[in-house]
């Protein structure tokens, strides 16, 4: 290269840079960063992927599944909060109900049909359409319409369902919002009693209660999780017991990690029941009432929405560090509700 080639293509770099700085943008690392603040949802064929600041918070499956779900939940440190299987083989988890795939909504009987489980003759649920997907500074929402399907191909009922994710700008904490809203679009619903429901999560491996992470002795001696809800139900107490909110929490790669439900004020029937197990099921069920009252009445639970009329449920997901005392779940749903 001659000295005239050099200098020119040295005048031209730093014409560029003089351009870049006079423009105000940035190097592309900067710009990058930049760009990333905020709730991004990207779209793929089979799933939405949101973003929250530039990390992975979580994918939402649509398509092709028995129903939609979130997987996986990235929380506080970039913890893995739920169980991969069955969506994903890993090393040292349990293979038990292959139903629970991580984040997701579903009751195990709805007139007459199971849409919980995914045995021979379970119903599903079908994505119908994005309503609406929108990427914020502050917020992300996906609003969808979605068809609950019998086994035999008939149309039960609808739902309208947004999930919301919000940018709270703290690395200890996330925070998802998911409301649902049944159409008895199709003649009468009737959400049976049943505890196989409803709105749920399966926490991580690690997070379960000792005696159930593992085989024999080594089970009873490794650090545990924990239950606790808003009344005070603590651990294997917990199940079936009617609270505002309950929170699962224990050991992930090191560190103490929580997930707290809250139940709205106006949802039907609250205080909700809780459907929480020492093996790692976590979920919040309107529904089951004989069952968790040892009722001998098995259509207690029973709850009937007429036909053209609907019905609303809304939660709060709080992914936090440390137990609810650390995590400050009491105060963060007396935030949420306004109390």
């Amino acid at each position: 290269m001659t000295m005239q080639s050099r200098f020119c293509s040295f005048a031209v770099g730093m014409a560029g840079l003089g351009l870049l700085l006079a423009t105000g943008c940035k190097s592309p690392e900067s710009g990058s960063n930049h760009a990333a603040q905020g709730v991004s949802i990207s779209e793929f064929t089979n799933r939405l992927r949101v973003e929250i600041n530039g990390r992975l918070f979580t994918e939402y499956f649509f398509k092709d599944v028995p129903r939609p779900y979130c997987y996986p939940i990235i929380g506080p440190g970039g913890t893995e909060m739920t169980r991969n299987w069955p969506m994903k083989n890993v090393p040292g988890e349990e293979h038990d109900h292959p139903h629970h795939r991580s984040l997701w909504f579903g009751h195990g009987l709805i007139n007459g049909q199971d849409f919980w489980s995914e045995v021979k003759g379970a119903g599903k649920t079908v994505h119908e359409k994005f309503v609406k997907i929108k990427s914020g500074r502050d917020v992300g929402i996906i609003r969808s319409r979605n068809k609950w399907v019998s086994a035999e191909g008939d149309v039960v009922c609808a739902d309208d369902r947004s999930l919301i994710f919000r940018n709270t700008d703290r690395p200890d904490e996330q925070i998802l919002d998911f409301e649902i809203t049944f159409h008895a679009s199709n003649g009468d619903i009737i959400f049976g009693d049943t505890k196989e429901g409803s709105m749920a999560i399966r926490v991580a491996e690690t997070m379960k209660l000792g005696r159930k992470k593992g085989l024999g002795q080594a089970a009873q001696t490794s650090p545990s999780g924990h239950i606790v809800t808003s009344a005070g139900d603590r651990d294997d107490k917990a199940w079936g017991k009617r609270a505002e909110w309950c929170d699962y929490s224990g050991p992930v790669d090191g560190q103490v990690i929580g997930i707290a439900i809250f139940d709205h004020p106006k949802n039907p029937r609250h205080p909700t029941w809780w459907h929480v197990r020492d093996y790692g099921l976590f979920a919040a069920n309107p529904f089951g009432k004989h069952d968790f009252e040892k009722l001998s009445d098995n259509t207690a639970g029973d709850l009937d929405v007429p036909a053209g009329k609907n019905i609303r449920f809304r939660y709060r997901f709080f992914f936090h560090k440390g137990d609810s005392v650390e995590g400050g779940v009491a105060e963060k749903y007396r935030e949420w509700v306004g109390k």
